[in-house]
């Protein structure tokens, strides 16, 4: 892990299209501005941690649910 230090209104370059800029400090956090490609998805950690254990969840089937799947299919003959 690179770590850096910046200050207000520095920026980093990543590759040759990605530039992340140090908007405001506070006590609190700092806050970022990201300027990138459109087809380069930017996105918060918690939010992709988020998405992936609902998918998990999601991907659990339950006893129940696969009995109500197969209520629905048609008899075989």
């Amino acid at each position: 892990m690179l770590v850096l230090s910046r200050r207000i209104g520095e920026k980093l370059v990543i590759g040759t299209d990605i530039v992340v800029t140090v908007l405001d400090v506070r006590s609190d956090g700092v806050r970022v501005g990201i300027d990138a490609p459109r087809d380069v998805r930017v996105t918060r950690a918690e939010i992709l941690e988020a998405i992936e254990k609902e998918n998990a969840a999601a991907a659990q089937a339950d006893d129940a649910a696969e009995e109500s799947l197969r209520s629905l299919a048609p008899p075989t003959p």
